[in-house]
């Protein structure tokens, strides 16, 4: 990417982060409910970190770091840059306070400023534009946290007006076939990339068939109906201790009140629409529904290949793909190779997008990956067969 492009995305990159922010008032931006929900604080902090630690302090001469307890505060996985603090402890973090935190991006953005305004080195660059994808995911993450802590709130509160993101409907029904062949998997040309969607490849696959929509809340009522959540054949086995262990008995942020089913959405509580798309589901639940209806989810690869015809991006799409690495794949030396390559372990696949996912950072080679019993994301079910 060239500099002057940079910059302007830097730029953008960075206030939209901000303004996914802007509806929280100060004690929303501090709990931290379940471990795997990050405060908004620490989302604000933590990618401000990113561009001081990488960019910045290798690479601007006396740069002197905003506060050096911020590297142990704000670090999240990276073991190469030093001790951290631990993820259960991010909602103890009452200070800095959201005002110095925010005083914190201002003041790196500023040096980053000065900084790209001059930057050709082709390997920093590049190094940047990793930066702001990282922001990125950052902030489907942020719309999703702030999800989580205000559905978890006894009074449902509205985040923004309007702002439901789980009506969206499908656009096509029926299904696709897709002919047996070979065909070639994983990134290729000049766009970025992450790591993990390197090492392009052949894979071999039968003719299948994989819905042009995404199940749907009436389809999914129709399994609960049936008994779904109390049929142990349908289940995986760690899904239905899952199930059990947990009293699991509908898709995240659904509650029946007044024998009807309703869900919290960022514009509040609201009744399940039954022709939207189904939302906020795990992959246990996901491959529970498939078995139910006689049919399958599809593998990472058959979904990349159908995806240049399908309607994709109003979920991320569980597959039947364990998360591991492609042929030839190595990871970075140093701090940047922790980014992908160690959690390749023990997570499947979701492809596609979401309704979350900030503008301009979908493609069909994205590899998104979460344990099997995740589910506050925005993720749905395609079916295949």
């Amino acid at each position: 990417m060239e500099t002057t492009g940079i910059r302007e995305a830097f730029h953008n990159v960075r206030k939209h982060t901000e303004y996914i922010c802007e509806p929280l008032e100060t004690e929303d931006y501090v709990p931290q409910p379940v471990a795997f929900v990050s405060p908004p604080k620490w989302h604000l902090a933590h990618s401000t970190w990113f561009f001081e630690t990488f960019i910045l302090k290798p690479n601007v001469p006396g740069y002197r770091m905003y506060d050096p307890d911020f590297n142990y505060l704000f670090n999240s996985y990276y073991n190469n840059v030093g001790e951290r603090s631990l993820r259960t402890d991010r909602g103890n973090v009452t200070r800095p306070t959201t005002k110095a935190v925010y005083a914190y991006r201002q003041y790196v953005d500023e040096q980053m400023d000065a900084f790209l305004e001059d930057l050709t080195d082709p390997d920093i660059l590049a190094l940047v534009e990793l930066g702001l994808h990282h922001e990125q995911q950052h902030q489907e993450l942020l719309v999703t946290d702030i999800k989580y802590i205000l559905g978890h709130n006894p009074l449902f509160p509205v985040y923004r007006e309007g702002q439901n993101m789980v009506s969206g409907r499908n656009t096509e029904t029926g299904f696709l076939t897709i002919p047996e062949g070979i065909y070639d998997i994983g990134h290729q040309g000049e766009g970025f990339c992450f790591d993990n969607e390197l090492g392009r490849h052949k894979v071999y696959l039968h003719e299948f068939e994989i819905a042009k929509g995404l199940v749907t809340n009436k389809e999914y009522l129709a399994f609960m109906e049936a008994g779904g959540y109390q049929d142990f054949n349908l289940w995986l086995d760690e899904g239905w201790s899952w199930v059990n262990e947990n009293h699991i008995s509908a898709p995240m942020y659904w509650h029946r009140i007044g024998g009807e089913w309703h869900y919290f959405t960022l514009n509040g509580l609201r009744k399940v629409d039954p022709d939207a798309i189904l939302s906020h589901v795990s992959y246990f639940e996901a491959a529970a529904f498939a078995q139910w209806k006689g049919m399958r989810l599809p593998t990472e690869f058959e979904w990349e290949i159908a995806a240049a015809n399908l309607d994709w991006g109003q979920r991320w799409e569980w597959t039947n793909s364990a998360y591991l690495p492609y042929p030839g794949f190595s990871k970075a030396p140093g701090a940047v190779g922790e980014y992908n390559g160690k959690f390749m372990v023990n997570q499947m696949v979701l492809r596609g997008a979401s309704v979350a996912t900030s503008p301009g950072h979908a493609r069909k080679t994205y590899r998104n990956f979460f344990h099997t019993h995740e589910r506050w994301q925005y993720t749905g079910i395609r079916l295949a067969q």
